[in-house]
């Protein structure tokens, strides 16, 4: 099958304007700087660009097909050289479905596969009917499950789990940070720093209103970005997926296997501890959440209330609630030793800049903040732990954003238990639960930090019986539903 006959003239537009603007600001710095080049060569050159993009996107278009079978996805591509590939069904986790407002008007969408173990998007079609796309994402659901009869798939209704509401919408917004607006910051400050030379000695307080309003913006940028984002957001349950669809501007649709998951993860930041609310996020050995194709969490519940999100986290994987064990005590001495050195270290930093400048008079003044280390030590302490139930794994990290992953035993691919230099001073250890979703040790993963090292060694050594226990029951249960059959056959 071929792509979308508008995919061309949209790919040749924006593909165009987008070369077209990097070649003439190229080419106007050339000519600036050598004087045989003329801006007419400039705009030959863009021209000639424009003409080989053109035809790269007509050739790309006519040797783009691709097809679905009962086994795999089959793409063939390539301009220049031949590319053909075969994914098979059963490896794709996810099937996401994104279309920007141009798109949405044009009855276009991009289409994008991804597959267990990848971290970027195994395959994508740019761009398809709307309804193809959607048509795809049924498609290999259903062959993946096995289902004969196209009316048998159709007669399943959705399960609507979660819609989220205005005032959680605005609520979500508000206590939202969007790292990508901060890049604003390039054009605030140096559109106040020439207004600033004009206020003479009123130059401190135009520095803090300035500092106010740069606040000010970036939180309702960052609002705005949020808002649209989770903008009718809506998770349904169809059979064994979930399926979730959100946009304002950029319009997305996505499928999550059930039996995929890898993860859940519940997030909470002291904001919403204090208010009672909490967000859901899900990971796939595709990617985990903010890995995928959204550029955004592929959350579950975005924010609820906690009982709510509890709800649904039960009803896709029903565990136990926890009692978690929290590190030593004397974990919260290093917490706030740690703290200590770090005041130290930016006291020191102040005095060096101000021996050499001169412009930190009261460089010792950063000696205040060591007041605050025993209280830092004491909440990082508290909001630590982990827990080891019958069926489940679960830890608790962070203060500012607690996170508690879930994670079934039999998802679990490696234990790994590690101890620094820092740590062995202390006899701690952290051992993480590796699953195919995890990025490595960057803190994203589940992972039992800071514990004594001999309970550390127990945790991992309890974690990987009750691996091997599980994986045995599960094998156990696939070979009864392998003879089952047979022996109805035989009768």
């Amino acid at each position: 099958m071929k792509l979308h006959p508008l995919s061309l003239p949209y790919r040749l537009l924006t593909r165009s304007m987008s070369l077209a603007l990097t070649l003439f600001f190229v080419g106007t710095t050339l000519a600036g700087a050598v004087e045989s080049i003329s801006i007419g060569i400039v705009l030959v050159l863009v021209a000639a660009g424009l003409l080989v993009a053109g035809l790269w996107e007509v050739v790309y278009y006519r040797r783009f097909d691709y097809v679905l079978t009962d086994s795999s996805l089959d793409i063939d591509s390539g301009v220049i050289s031949r590319r053909r590939r075969e994914i098979p069904l059963r490896r794709i986790q996810n099937v996401d479905i994104s279309r920007n407002i141009v798109q949405r008007v044009l009855g276009i969408a991009l289409v994008g596969f991804e597959t267990a173990g990848g971290g970027e998007t195994e395959a994508s079609l740019r761009f398809v009917a709307y309804d193809e796309a959607r048509r795809l994402q049924r498609e290999i659901q259903r062959r993946k499950r096995g289902v004969a009869d196209r009316d048998e798939e159709e007669e399943i209704q959705p399960d609507v789990l979660y819609e989220i509401r205005s005032p959680e919408l605005l609520l979500l917004s508000a206590i939202s940070i969007e790292p990508r607006v901060f890049g604003l910051v390039f054009f605030i400050v140096p559109f106040f720093t020439g207004m600033n030379e004009a206020f003479g000695g009123l130059s401190f307080l135009f520095g803090l209103a300035q500092l106010l309003l740069s606040a000010l913006v970036l939180w309702v940028a960052s609002a705005m970005v949020t808002f649209a984002r989770y903008y009718d957001f809506t998770l349904l349950r169809v059979d064994d997926e979930l399926r979730y669809e959100r946009g304002l501007l950029q319009r997305y649709d996505g499928s999550i296997p059930l039996d995929k998951i890898q993860t859940l993860t519940l997030q909470e930041n002291p904001l919403m501890r204090l208010t009672g609310y909490a967000t859901l996020s899900v990971e796939t050995a595709g990617y985990a959440p903010g890995q995928g194709p959204s550029g955004g969490s592929e959350a579950a519940i975005p924010l609820a209330t906690r009982e709510r999100v509890l709800r649904l986290a039960h009803s896709i994987e029903s565990f136990d609630d926890p009692t978690f064990t929290r590190p030593p005590k004397r974990t919260r001495r290093r917490y706030i030793v740690r703290y200590a050195l770090v005041v130290a270290g930016l006291t020191g930093l102040a005095f060096a800049v101000d021996w050499f400048t001169g412009l930190f008079e009261f460089w010792y003044a950063t000696l205040a903040l060591l007041v605050l280390a025993p209280v830092a030590g004491q909440y990082q302490w508290k909001h630590r732990g982990y827990y080891a139930g019958e069926n489940h794994v679960q830890t608790r990290n962070g203060f500012w954003r607690r996170r508690i992953h879930v994670v079934p035993y039999y998802r679990v691919q490696t234990v790994i238990q590690r101890e620094t230099i820092f740590q062995r001073r202390w006899r701690l250890g952290t051992v993480f639960v590796d699953t195919a979703s995890s990025v490595g040790f960057g803190g994203q993963e589940a992972h039992a930090a800071d514990i004594d090292v001999n309970d550390a060694g127990e945790f991992r050594e309890l974690v990987r019986r009750r691996l091997g226990r599980q994986i045995q029951e599960r094998a156990g249960r696939a070979r009864m539903r392998k003879t089952e059959p047979e022996q109805f056959s035989s009768e």
